[in-house]
């Protein structure tokens, strides 16, 4: 199938944030910030801020959303940037096609506060989800980028603690590998608008501090993933992230998690962002909301 039309003017937009100058982290926070709060969100949608065991997070929810189907969900920018503020339209659709709250994270960042912990915060705001009341069995875990590396470090750090897993797991364009050795670091590095191999690993570098880029926390792509809930794997086949799932599909294969992976035609990195204006968008984010409510009941 053809892409939209509205895919050239997502992707200008996407070339205008990667050309402009951005000399420091707080640089990068501030574009991010800047370029997704022009997206609009529907009236209906709430929000609530809240604490979860000392880590700041948003509540997020529409009218189809019920109390008791809740998506953990844990945000991209690399580690060093974005927040449940960056995400807010684009979890306000998953909240509708879920019918979920959706508790997006606002987790520690680099390079004030490094590897691991990320991990060691969703491990936290799952536990206080069970805490809350809150089922395994009706819970999902969702990231995108860092944030869909994150889902499954997290789910890999909860099993070693013998914590229940949840009923599901959702990967968008997820960044696995600390190293970037996917065959698509090179083959999608002149189609990719937004992403490339030397980024990436300048960014691991700073979330890393020192420590080893194959820790299977940091790099779930080494992570024994035995035990693991079934996993949703969405990615663009323009991204130079494209093979990180690959990776982790092989992986989760080896460990026996059923796992599905979607290659989307002409997407680029986290297209879901941009749901109130690529069609795109919003039909990916429809079969995340299909696989949750299939897995949550």
């Amino acid at each position: 199938m053809a892409p939209s039309k509205e895919l050239d003017a997502v992707l200008e937009m996407i070339r205008k944030r990667s050309a402009e100058v951005r000399k420091t982290t707080d640089d990068d926070r501030l574009s991010y910030e800047r370029i997704m709060s022009v997206l609009p969100m529907d009236d209906d949608i709430q929000t609530e801020r809240v604490g979860v065991n000392g880590v700041p997070a948003e509540w997020i929810w529409a009218p189809e959303s019920q109390e008791d189907r809740v998506i953990l969900y844990l945000h991209g920018g690399g580690y060093l940037f974005g927040s449940a503020r960056t995400h807010r339209v684009m979890l306000a659709h998953l909240a509708r096609a879920a019918k979920a709250r959706v508790l997006a994270l606002d987790y520690r960042l680099a390079p004030e506060i490094p590897f691991p912990a990320p991990v060691e915060d969703s491990v936290s705001a799952y536990q206080w989800l069970l805490s809350k009341g809150i089922s395994s069995e009706k819970m999902a875990f969702g990231g995108d980028s860092a944030g869909g590396g994150l889902v499954i470090a997290a789910l890999v750090a909860l099993r070693a603690v013998g914590e229940p897993m949840p009923a599901a797991g959702v990967c968008i364009s997820a960044w696995t590998d600390m190293e970037s050795t996917g065959p698509s670091m090179a083959t999608n590095a002149e189609t990719d608008p937004s992403v490339s191999k030397e980024r990436l690993l300048r960014i691991a570098k700073v979330y890393l501090d020192g420590k080893d880029p194959r820790a299977p926390l940091a790099s779930p792509i080494h992570a024994d993933l035995t035990g693991l809930p079934p996993l949703l794997l969405q990615v663009g086949s323009i991204e130079v992230l494209l093979d990180d799932s690959t990776l982790l599909k092989t992986r989760a294969n080896e460990a026996g998690v059923p796992v599905e992976m979607e290659v989307w035609d002409d997407m680029p990195h986290v297209w879901h962002h941009y749901a109130p204006i690529l069609p795109e968008a919003r039909k990916a984010i429809g079969k995340i909301g299909d696989f949750v409510l299939q897995h949550t009941g």
